[in-house]
C-alpha cells in the first residue's frame, strides 16, 4: 500500500531542514530490539480506520484484539486517529465483543494529545488489565478497545499490547513527547527525543492526512501501518538497551508542492520489577558498647538476581544474632528485629547487644528470600 523507501544517510541528513517541527540531534542510532528474549515482548495488535467513505460519521471508535485476547497483565497501549482540532473523547474503556458489549472496565489514561491543521492523534494507556479470558480465541469474548467521543468524528484506533511492562500505572508509564508539523518533498517527522530506562518499550506512532509514502524510524520495529482514503498511521518499538535516549524519526514523501501535515507521538513503558531473591547488608554492624545502640543503623537491601534493590518490595524482614561472641555470657539482642522494608530497604535503628564479646554477627531473613550473614563484629568497650 504504500512506499517504504530506502533513503541514503547523506540524504537523510539533508532532508531534515524540510519539516517545521523542531530540530533533532542524531548523532548515533538507537540501541534497540525487538524485544525477543527481554522483559518486554509485543503480544497482540489490531487496527481499524472508521467509515468508509471519509464521509461517515460516529461517536465511537472502537476495535477488538481478535483473532486471540492478549493475555492477562498486559499493558494496552490504543493511539486514536481522528480529523478535528480538539480532544473530545469523554471516555476510552474496553468490553467483550458480545450482544450486549459486556463492560470489562480497565482504566486508560490519557498520555499524549496533539494535533495541527485539522488532525488528531490522542494515545492512552491501561496497564495489568484483567477481566477477560486469557488468550481466548472465542468471537464473542474477544477483548475491544473503544473510545466515545462528544461529536461525531471520522477516524480510527491502533491497538497494542505488551507482557512483562510494569503493573502500576504511575511506575510503568515514563517519558513521552509529541510534536507536529508541514512540508513538501522529502519531511522529517520525529515527536522528540525522550529519556529511556535500559529494558524499556518505546512506542511511536505518526499519522498523515496525506497518502504518502514514508521510511521507518532506523532501528526499530513496525507493529503495523494502515490508512483510509485520507490518512495514513504507522507504528513502531523498540525495547532499549540502555538509558540512552532515542528520537524516533521518520521521513514522510509529500508532494513537492503541497504543503502536507504530520503528527507524531513517542512514550515509554518501563519493564516489571523483577523478583525478589535474596537479601544484603548495604550497612553492615560496627562495633559498639554494650546495651548501646548499633551505629549507623544496620540496613539491608533487598535484591533480585542481577543484584539489583527491588524497590517495590515492602515486606517484613527480621534479624537476629547469627555468631554469638559473647565472651562471659551469650549476648542478647534487643531492639526492634522485624521491620517492614521500604523501597526495598529494610532499615534497624534501635538495635544493642547487652555482653561483651568478639565476632559477633547478625543474620537476616524474610519469607521466600535468601537470607544472609554479617561481617563479624565486636562488643567492645575499646
Amino acid at each position: 500500500m504504500f512506499k517504504r523507501a530506502l533513503i541514503a544517510a547523506l540524504f537523510l541528513v539533508a532532508a531534515c531542514s524540510d519539516g517545521v517541527g523542531p530540530a533533532h540531534d542524531h548523532t548515533s542510532g538507537p540501541q534497540l530490539s525487538a524485544g525477543q528474549g527481554s522483559g518486554i515482548t509485543l503480544d497482540q495488535q489490531n487496527d481499524v480506520f472508521e467509515g468508509d467513505p471519509w464521509g461517515a460519521n460516529g461517536t465511537h471508535i472502537g476495535k477488538g484484539f481478535d483473532p486471540r485476547n492478549p493475555h492477562l497483565g498486559d499493558a494496552i497501549i490504543a493511539t486514536f486517529f481522528w480529523r478535528g482540532s480538539t480532544n473530545t473523547i469523554t471516555q476510552v474503556t474496553d468490553h467483550l465483543s458480545d450482544a450486549a458489549q459486556t463492560p470489562v472496565g480497565n482504566q486508560y489514561t490519557l498520555v499524549e494529545y496533539v494535533t495541527s491543521n485539522g488532525l488528531s492523534m490522542a494515545t492512552y494507556v491501561a496497564t495489568n488489565v484483567q477481566g477477560f479470558s486469557d488468550a481466548d480465541t472465542t468471537p464473542d469474548q474477544i477483548l475491544a478497545v473503544h473510545a466515545i467521543f462528544s461529536d461525531r468524528v471520522t477516524g480510527g484506533v491502533k491497538i497494542s499490547a505488551w507482557t512483562g511492562v510494569n503493573g502500576v500505572s504511575a511506575q510503568a508509564i515514563a517519558a513521552h513527547s509529541s510534536a507536529s508539523g508541514t512540508g513538501t518533498g522529502i519531511t522529517a517527522a520525529a515527536p522528540g527525543a525522550i529519556p529511556l530506562e535500559a529494558g524499556s518499550l518505546i512506542y511511536a506512532v505518526t499519522l498523515s492526512h496525506s497518502h504518502a509514502g514514508f521510511d521507518p524510524p532506523a532501528g526499530f520495529t513496525e507493529i503495523s501501518t494502515g490508512s483510509d482514503t485520507s490518512l495514513v498511521q504507522d507504528a513502531e518499538y523498540g525495547i532499549s538497551a540502555d538509558a540512552t535516549p532515542i528520537d524516533a524519526q521518520w521521513l514522510w514523501h509529500f508532494d513537492d508542492t503541497t504543503p502536507s501535515t504530520w503528527l507524531a507521538t513517542a512514550l515509554a513503558l518501563r519493564p516489571a520489577a523483577a523478583a525478589p531473591t535474596h537479601l544484603a547488608f548495604s550497612t553492615q554492624p560496627s562495633k559498639t558498647l554494650p546495651l548501646l545502640p548499633i551505629t549507623p543503623a544496620v540496613r539491608v537491601a533487598v535484591l533480585d538476581d542481577l543484584g539489583n534493590t527491588v524497590t517495590s518490595y515492602n515486606g517484613p524482614v527480621t534479624i537476629a544474632i547469627g555468631h554469638n561472641g559473647g565472651l562471659v555470657l551469650k549476648g542478647t539482642l534487643s531492639g526492634t528485629k522485624t521491620v517492614n522494608a521500604v523501597n526495598g530497604i529494610a532499615t534497624f535503628s534501635d538495635l544493642s547487644i547487652d555482653q561483651l564479646g568478639n565476632g559477633y554477627t547478625l543474620v537476616v531473613s524474610s519469607a521466600g528470600l535468601t537470607g544472609a550473614e554479617s561481617v563479624p563484629f565486636n562488643i567492645s568497650v575499646l
